[in-house]
């Protein structure tokens, strides 16, 4: 049977609107349960869509987004099933190759197209997010690209992986070791098959964790370089594990927040001793690079 996921959407009058929703809405649902988008419209109104695993309570949605909207906005919610296998197999054929420095996503009908000063990453159709498509995986790559033309880490943590695709572009660079994790088991199947796809199974380990909550990270660590593209509350919880993980001058790069969100994000990790060095802004969303001081 196809598997599905269920949508609901709704459409707003502007940017401010569109992140008070968002931001109401992902204090109600963890990181595992709903997946957020927001993107503007020509005509300058913003479409908000949230994807479910399980079918969500829509009067409780409808009653959340009416407490920060009017109740006739509210009332246009839309909720629908969406075949995941079919959608996203659909979009990631019409993609095409996204270069993030010295990193390119592409599919496997673009294989050819990779230039041999580049480090192509292909990624195909999976129930799991990243692609480079979004900007959070795309700022995350430039990052990376960043660091690593100064910074030679040793121990590499992916958390929140995903599709793999930056735990897959770390050990291409590195020729190294990464460990990857997700709170998904799909998503743990898809990176791994992505690892052996790019040549780098025997390097990216990926594991099934929530949070930092498995013995492998104090195992393995503690890490010189960390990214974690999720969500913003998350980070934010994340943010005292995380440190307890780092290694002394360990860089990490974060990602999956709105533009809006960066500010509280920062101040959770400045409060554990990281630094903020970089802040990469694309298509609403924001990517940072943070130094441990520690």
């Amino acid at each position: 049977m196809t598997p599905s996921t269920h949508r609901a959407s709704v459409t707003l009058p502007d940017e401010s609107t569109a992140k008070r929703v968002v931001d109401a809405l992902s204090e109600l649902f963890f990181e595992d349960q709903a997946a957020f988008a927001a993107f503007e419209r020509p005509d300058g109104r913003w479409d908000v869509t949230v994807h479910f695993a399980e079918p969500p309570d829509q009067n409780l949605l409808r009653e959340l987004v009416g407490q920060v909207v009017r109740q006739d906005v509210a009332s246009t919610l839309v909720f629908d099933t969406v075949e995941a296998k079919d959608w996203v197999k659909a979009s990631l054929e019409d993609l095409v190759p996204v270069a993030a420095g010295r990193f390119i996503v592409h599919g496997q009908h673009d294989r050819h197209r990779i230039p041999p000063n580049k480090l192509g990453i292909e990624i195909e159709a999976a129930l799991a997010f990243g692609t480079g498509h979004h900007g959070t995986t795309r700022g995350c790559l430039l990052l990376l690209d960043h660091v690593l033309k100064a910074y030679q880490p040793r121990r590499v943590l992916d958390l929140g992986t995903g599709t793999g695709v930056l735990a897959i572009a770390a050990a291409k660079a590195l020729h190294g070791k990464v460990l990857a994790s997700d709170i998904d088991p799909p998503s743990v199947r898809v990176a791994e098959e992505n690892a052996r796809l790019n040549g780098t199974g025997d390097l990216v380990d990926v594991i099934r964790a929530t949070g930092f909550a498995a013995p492998r990270f104090a195992e393995d660590g503690p890490f010189d370089l960390v990214l974690a593209n999720i969500l913003a509350n998350p980070l934010r919880q994340l943010a005292g594990p995380m440190a307890r993980h780092l290694a002394s001058s360990a860089q990490v790069i974060l990602s999956g927040l709105l533009t809006h969100q960066a500010p509280a994000v920062i101040a959770a990790y400045r409060a554990r001793g990281l630094v903020p060095l970089r802040h990469l802004k694309i298509e609403g969303w924001s990517s940072l690079l943070l130094r441990s001081v520690k």
